[in-house]
C-alpha cells in the first residue's frame, strides 16, 4: 500500500510499484516460513514434554528471545525451588520413619520381656493381661506397617509364595484367641502358590484374620480358596449396608466403631492400599449380625495351582 501511495503521489510508473510490491511480499513470504519453521517445531517439542510423565529443564527447547530467556531462568529458578522443598520433605520423612522405627524396636523389648514373664509365671498371671499384652504387640506392628506404607522408599519383593505357609503362621499366631473365644476354625490345605510379595501379603492376612477375630463372639471363621481367591469369612457382627460403600476408607469406623470403642478402621484401609500396591484385589461383602466375607482375588498369571 505504501508503494502504491507513494508512487501516485510521485506519478511513478504502476509496474515499479508492482515490483517492489513482489520483491517484498517474496521477502515476507520467505521470513514467514522461516519463522513459521521454528514455531511449529518448538510447539511440537513442547506439546510431547506436556504429555510426558517426567520433564526435567533441559528438556525445554532453546530460547530465541530475550523474554524467553527471562521466563526459562525463573522456571529454572522455581525448579530449584521445588528440588529443595522435596528433599526437605523427604528428609523429614525419613526422620519420622526413623523415629517411629526406633520407637517400636524400643517398646518391643518390654514386651518380649513381659512375654518371657508370662511363660515363666504363668499360673499368677490372668489370661486378660495376656491377651491385652497380645493387641499392644499388634498395635506396634500396626503402625510400623502404617509408616513403612506411607512411606516412598518402601520397597517390594515380588517371588513365588505359598499361601498355605502364609495362612498356617497367622493361624499358630492368633490360635490363643481362637481358644479364648471358643470360636471354630475350619480350614484345610489350599495349595496355592502366587507371585506376590510374601511379607506384605502376610501383613493383610493377619489383618483381615485379626478383624475376623475381633468382631465375632460365636460360631466360626473359615478360611477356603473360591474362584481364585482366597476367603477369610466369619460369623460376626457384620456390617450395615450404609457403612458397607465407605469400609476402607481412612478413620472410617461406621456403626461398628461406634459401638466397639477400640475400632479405627486403620487394618482394613491398609489392607486394601497394600493389595492395591501388590496388583491383587480385595472384596468385601457382609450383612448386619450375619457375618462377613472378604476376599483377595489373584489374577491367572500370578497363580499357579498345583
Amino acid at each position: 500500500m505504501v508503494n502504491i501511495v507513494v508512487g501516485y503521489v510521485y506519478q511513478l510508473p504502476l509496474e515499479r510499484a508492482l515490483l517492489s510490491i513482489v520483491i517484498s511480499s517474496f521477502v515476507v513470504i520467505i521470513m514467514g516460513v522461516f519463522d513459521f519453521y521454528h514455531f511449529y517445531t518448538k510447539r511440537t517439542q513442547l506439546a510431547r514434554l506436556k504429555s510426558s510423565e517426567e520433564v526435567t529443564f533441559k528438556d525445554l527447547p532453546e530460547s530465541n528471545g530475550s523474554v524467553e530467556k527471562d521466563y526459562q531462568v525463573i522456571i529454572q529458578k522455581i525448579n530449584q525451588q521445588l528440588l529443595a522443598l522435596e528433599n526437605e520433605a523427604a528428609h523429614t520423612e525419613q526422620e519420622i520413619l526413623d523415629y517411629f522405627t526406633t520407637w517400636v524396636h524400643q517398646i518391643k523389648v518390654p514386651i518380649a520381656a513381659l512375654h518371657l514373664i508370662l511363660q515363666e509365671d504363668e499360673a499368677e498371671v490372668s489370661d486378660e493381661l495376656e491377651e491385652q499384652l497380645f493387641k499392644i504387640d499388634q498395635y506396634v506392628n500396626l503402625i510400623l506397617q502404617y509408616v513403612r506404607l506411607e512411606s516412598s522408599s518402601t520397597d517390594y519383593h515380588f517371588q513365588e509364595v505359598d499361601v498355605d505357609d502364609l495362612i498356617r503362621e497367622n493361624i499358630k499366631k492368633y490360635a490363643p484367641s481362637f481358644i479364648r473365644k471358643k470360636l471354630t476354625l475350619h480350614y484345610e490345605m489350599i495349595h496355592l502358590r502366587v507371585v506376590t510379595d510374601a511379607k506384605w501379603l502376610s501383613f493383610v492376612i493377619d489383618q483381615l484374620l485379626s478383624n475376623a477375630l475381633k468382631y465375632t463372639h460365636e460360631g466360626s471363621i473359615s478360611i477356603y480358596l473360591e474362584n481364585q481367591s482366597l476367603v477369610i469369612e466369619d460369623t460376626g457382627i457384620g456390617i450395615s449396608a450404609e457403612d458397607l460403600p465407605r469400609v476402607g476408607q481412612r478413620n472410617f469406623t461406621g456403626f461398628t466403631g461406634r459401638q466397639q470403642k477400640n475400632a479405627t478402621g486403620i487394618g482394613f484401609y491398609l489392607s486394601k492400599q497394600v493389595i492395591q500396591k501388590l496388583g491383587h484385589q480385595l472384596f468385601l461383602s457382609s450383612k448386619a449380625k450375619k457375618g462377613t466375607k472378604v476376599s483377595i482375588h489373584f489374577d491367572k498369571q500370578e497363580m499357579i495351582t498345583k
